[in-house]
């Protein structure tokens, strides 16, 4: 690409990434970061940019695209199957390959293919690869994409093909906001291709998926194809000059084959998107068509998988971590050896028939890699001793484990149905913000202590301290966190009665119902414990249904004993003076947006219900009022608002009506 033309397209990306810094500074975050002088002549210098080059990014601050949801995503055929390319691990193997040709290797890309369609200069269709012969259509999400081009110069048809990928950094960055340690993306291919194939492209459009162009299909204008002077090395060339993001790539020939996968190699320990090897495609486009290809692979490239580093060490343990849904997963502790530049001491081993196929014992000698240069595995048993004995009982509670047979695999269960490891969603409940707010007990330390045998039911949670010595030797863990975690214990002993009924997660009763529940039964705790199903129904907003679940609860001798081993430990505070009836009693509303005065939309939504008005999620038209700081916003939410002519109400607007009498 010219110097002249890569410049403007730097400049570019530049300004997008300071626009929207400013524009989410000043938006989400009630901040100025830049003048209002100097964000209009940035964004005149970006406009400018756009008309000379003929490129928009999805992400350009300069066009908006409206969120959409669809029902289903429709399924295309392919004009031709998407095969796969033919592998190898030795670099002779690519020398093989090109002979006397040249050939240009790049970064095989781990995340979805998807095929891009351009007509007149503007996207107008994205298909992921499917099964290689039916893709799905994917347009609506392609379009949110953090660097697909909305618009580019060339007019005529484009075709090309790319990876949609999520890099590691914003991976991490996602995987941090969930707690729930089973509902953690495993890697970021899994993660990029559920965010890909999203039907809300809202979600996708957070989740920062980047396109990675590898491949142009078609480029044809008046009927004639563009001349790329029969090499691929032009083609991509081109794509990088419509203002797409090319993979990597570099001319080899069979002399400087060797050299260049070095490079390559040297750069995956800090390589931020996710890669399982590089592609070889021979540059001369009509010798690589002339090839053909078999049933499986076409013959004009080839695939290099990393070579694997393997380490001999000692296997030391098994521990057995079970989870929420009862699987028990085996884990392989081995003495810490070096693999790809970084020290290596656990890998997982998956299920029952693994250990079994492996022949595991203590004290074997263990062949180690890791996959892809990233996850640790184990490679061979070099002993195979088979004498680890599979445990008969749960780690956690002690209550009997049976294998089973799950998709041709056998694995290891905890059958006890009170097992703590069970029921995690429901402490992680027990300590959130509505509830006894315990700030840090995140789900992954709940599921350490629980594993440990420190937590088994509520009360134990205020017992930690007997436990303090374990706690503070665990690994990342220590003295200055465990004091941390005992002063918000201590803090959480005092709380309000709804607190509490909410947190014990009876099913159907929200922070809102337990609060109507308690004021109803003047809030003592032995009379909304001993309430009667005649007494709920009476209540507003408990219905049948929620008195039955409630309760059916309370009638649990179980659940009663443990409740009164935690109310020894907790004390309560008076409630507040009763609120007044307010505007939006009575009211239906509907949240969207980021919020500014409530910690979470969950918060408003609790303001909103204890003053008798009612949160539903979609906009109908039952709904009065719907609440989004954005009123310009092309969201679905306010698009259906002002089609039912519903008022939009920024929260100011909404603080101002709750609060008149």
């Amino acid at each position: 690409m010219e110097a002249k033309k890569e410049k403007e397209f730097n400049r570019m990306r530049e300004l997008i990434d300071l626009l929207n810094q400013a524009g989410r500074a000043y938006y989400q975050e009630s901040r100025e970061i830049m003048s209002n002088y100097e964000y209009d002549a940035l964004y005149d210098e970006l406009r400018n940019l756009e008309e000379t080059t003929g490129t928009v990014m999805a992400d350009s601050p300069t066009v908006h695209v409206g969120y959409e949801v669809i029902s289903q995503l429709p399924k295309e055929n392919h004009e031709a199957p998407m095969l796969s390319l033919d592998k190898t691990k030795e670099i002779a193997g690519l020398q093989s390959f090109l002979g006397d040709h040249e050939g240009v290797l790049s970064w095989k890309l781990d995340g979805l293919t998807v095929v891009l369609t351009y007509r007149n200069g503007q996207l107008q269709k994205a298909v992921t690869r499917g099964n290689g012969l039916v893709g799905e259509v994917i347009t609506n999400n392609a379009k949110v994409f953090k660097n697909v081009p909305l618009s580019i110069p060339y007019r005529g048809e484009l075709i090309l093909r790319g990876e949609a990928v999520i890099r590691y950094d914003d991976f991490e960055k996602i995987n941090d906001t969930i707690e729930d340690v089973d509902s953690k993306y495993k890697n970021p291919r899994n993660l990029c291709s559920g965010s890909v194939r999203q039907l809300n492209n809202e979600i996708t459009a957070k989740r920062n998926v980047r396109f990675y162009a590898f491949s142009l299909v078609r480029a044809v204008e008046d009927g004639a194809e563009y001349d790329f002077e029969n090499t691929l090395w032009n083609q991509f060339d081109f794509l990088t000059k419509q203002g797409f993001d090319v993979v990597e790539h570099v001319l080899v020939n069979a002399d400087t084959i060797g050299e260049e996968v070095s490079r390559f190699a040297a750069k995956i320990e800090h390589f931020e998107i996710p890669s399982d090897g590089l592609v070889l495609i021979y540059n001369n486009l009509a010798y690589g068509k002339s090839l053909g290809s078999t049933a499986k692979f076409p013959r004009n490239g080839i695939a290099f998988k990393w070579a694997d580093e393997i380490a001999v060490t000692k296997l030391l343990a098994v521990d057995w971590s079970p989870s929420r849904t009862g699987l028990i997963n085996p884990v392989a502790v081995f003495e810490p050896v070096e693999l790809e530049g970084t020290t290596v001491s656990r890998a997982s081993v998956h299920n029952i028939s693994i250990v079994k196929e492996l022949e595991l014992g203590i004290g074997d000698e263990l062949e180690v890699y890791k996959a892809n240069m990233i996850i640790p595995q184990i490679a061979r048993n070099l002993t195979k001793s088979h004498t680890l004995k599979i445990p008969e009982v749960c780690p956690v509670c002690g209550g009997p484990a049976q294998i089973r047979k799950v998709s041709d695999a056998a694995a290891l269960y905890c059958v006890n149905p009170d097992c703590p490891a069970k029921h995690i969603k429901g402490f992680t409940l027990f300590v959130s913000r509505d509830a006894m707010n315990i700030e840090g007990l995140s789900e992954e330390t709940l599921i350490k202590f629980i594993d440990h045998g420190f937590i088994r039911e509520y009360a134990d949670i205020f017992k930690l301290e007997r436990y303090r010595e374990e706690i503070i030797n665990l690994p990342n863990y220590g003295v200055k966190a465990f004091d941390k975690l005992q002063k918000a214990i201590e803090k959480a002993r005092t709380t309000a009665l709804p607190a509490l009924v909410y947190a014990l997660g009876i099913t159907g009763i929200g922070a809102a119902n337990a609060k109507a529940i308690c004021k109803a039964m003047g809030n003592d705790p032995e009379r909304v414990f001993k309430a009667s199903y005649e007494e709920l129904i009476e209540i507003d907003g408990i219905g049948e249904v929620l008195a039955k679940s409630f309760t059916e609860y309370f009638s649990q001798k179980k659940h009663l004993e443990e409740l009164q081993r935690l109310m020894e430990e907790l004390s309560f505070t008076q409630p507040k003076e009763e609120i007044s009836a307010s505007q939006i009693m009575g009211k239906t509303f509907v949240i969207t947006g980021t919020v500014n005065h409530f910690a979470n939309r969950n918060e408003l939504k609790a303001y909103i219900e204890v003053r008798g008005g009612k949160v539903t999620g979609s906009v109908t038209k039952n709904t009065d009022y719907l609440i989004n700081n954005d009123r310009t916003s092309g969201s679905s939410k306010n698009k259906k608002a002002a089609e039912l002519h519903i008022p939009i109400l920024s929260e100011e607007e909404f603080i101002s009506m709750s609060e008149e009498e």
